[in-house]
């Protein structure tokens, strides 16, 4: 638990300040989970069949918007990560409330620029990733009565 909590806040804090998250920092977080799940000890106790499923899925959800250029690449790939960690209907949940912030983040741009009659940028703004560690992070902390 303490070492998935670690890892979302990690890719938060380098996706909402870099808007990059490494290929490192993903795959040591598929990694440590693959490994649970080989040693038969997932921290969520999430199933090998329920991961695999949650994978994918995060992958294929997500990869049409990179496709449109909607999102970058780690974003993808941290989703499908993610669903190593969660399994498929927590995945379902995190990627909802996600959308639902990187809704408000986008809003929140759209006033800001209209505001300060700041012209649209060009380059990618909302941290998506970001928005989903966030989510997943919460979701983890509400559900272990953390705060």
């Amino acid at each position: 638990m303490l070492a998935l909590s670690l890892w979302l806040l990690c890719v938060a804090c380098l996706d909402w300040r870099w808007r990059r998250v490494p290929n490192t920092v993903v795959v040591a977080g598929a990694m440590l989970v693959v490994l649970c799940l080989l040693f038969g000890v997932h921290p969520l106790r999430v199933s090998a069949i329920d991961a695999a499923i949650a994978f994918i899925a995060g992958f294929a959800l997500l990869l049409p918007f990179y496709a449109l250029k909607l999102m970058g690449a780690a974003d993808v790939k941290f989703a499908a990560a993610l669903g190593l960690w969660l399994g498929p209907w927590p995945l379902l949940s995190v990627w909802i409330g996600a959308s639902i912030l990187a809704g408000l983040h986008g809003l929140a741009l759209l006033a800001w620029r209209r505001y300060t009659g700041v012209s649209q940028s060009r380059k990618r703004e909302i941290p998506y990733a970001a928005h989903m560690a966030v989510v997943a992070l919460g979701g983890l902390l509400w559900q272990h009565k953390l705060f």
